[in-house]
């Protein structure tokens, strides 16, 4: 019994060690975020702002820019997720079943297209054929079908017992009726997790706006905006000795002024805020197997 007290308590003691590790570097962003500016530049924040503002969020929010790019981000992160799990798992369903004669053939050509890539400029253009330039179908339609989360779905509709479906065809159901209201809810699981991973991608995505859609401002994605915003505030910014001598001379003072240390971590807390807010709704999901006990073979 000693032992297995002693053993879980090391266990704690380095699980414990590691959550800290993890967090810590998050924890200190948010931190610097609500720090003056110029005092972050002399160091030392670890837990707590030394002092406190919300003079790096205002400058993110001075103009309506942020919101609308922020509008732009959800509706692509929201339409983009839908349709992506939903023809996913339409085209898994159909190319799992094992009655359909040509399910090997577009599988080839699903998984060859992970291999074989045209390019970034033979991709160009082909979206400015498509006429999707400076248009917000150009975050939808590339992403509708991928072939890593085709696999990931057809390889779970597999473990589905066939026997499910054949008594839903007995019953009378189609395809389709079968798909929506015995497929589906059974791939919870897999769904919920190709989802997130679309979401967190889709939210995350700055290049397909700076290669298609640079040149119309009010399909901005939040992202790309920070980018810029990054960007403008490194190329503005004094320099980092600069900037802490004049933290040092203005003693107490609130210097209302933003530097690229705290604007980066004010874009990373903004930027990362809403996947974890949505993350911990998204995992009671990630549970394996709601399939089992429904069809004892």
């Amino acid at each position: 019994m000693k032992k297995v007290a002693l053993f879980d308590t090391i266990n704690m003691v380095f699980l414990i060690l590691i959550a800290f590790v993890t967090l810590y570097p998050f924890w200190n962003t948010i931190a610097v975020s609500f720090n003056d500016a110029l005092d972050s530049t002399r160091g030392g924040i670890t837990f707590f702002p030394r002092k406190l503002t919300t003079y790096n969020y205002k400058v993110l929010f001075i103009t309506d820019a942020i919101p609308r790019a922020f509008l732009v981000s959800v509706a692509r992160t929201v339409i983009n997720m839908i349709t992506s799990v939903f023809f996913n798992a339409m085209l898994a369903y159909g190319l799992s079943r094992q009655d359909y004669v040509l399910r090997k053939q577009f599988t080839f050509v699903l998984i060859l297209s992970m291999y074989i890539n045209a390019g970034l400029i033979p991709t160009f253009l082909l979206i400015r054929n498509l006429g999707m330039l400076n248009s917000f179908w150009v975050y939808i339609v590339p992403g509708i079908i991928n072939a890593f989360n085709f696999i990931v779905m057809r390889t779970y509709m597999r473990t589905i017992p066939e026997s499910i479906i054949e008594s839903a065809r007995i019953d009378g159901y189609g395809d389709f009726y079968i798909f929506i209201r015995i497929i589906l809810p059974l791939c919870l699981p897999v769904l919920a997790t190709i989802a997130l991973f679309v979401a967190v991608g889709s939210w995350n995505s700055w290049f397909d706006t700076l290669i298609y859609n640079s040149g119309n401002k009010n399909l901005h994605t939040l992202q790309y905006k920070l980018m810029e915003y990054l960007q403008a505030s490194q190329s503005q910014g004094r320099s980092a000795s600069e900037a802490q001598g004049m933290a040092m001379s203005a003693a107490a003072k609130s210097s209302n002024v933003v530097t690229p240390l705290s604007i980066r971590a004010a874009i990373t807390v903004v930027a990362s805020a809403p996947i974890l807010l949505v993350y911990p709704f998204m995992q009671r999901y990630f549970v394996v197997g709601l399939n089992i006990g429904g069809v004892k073979e």
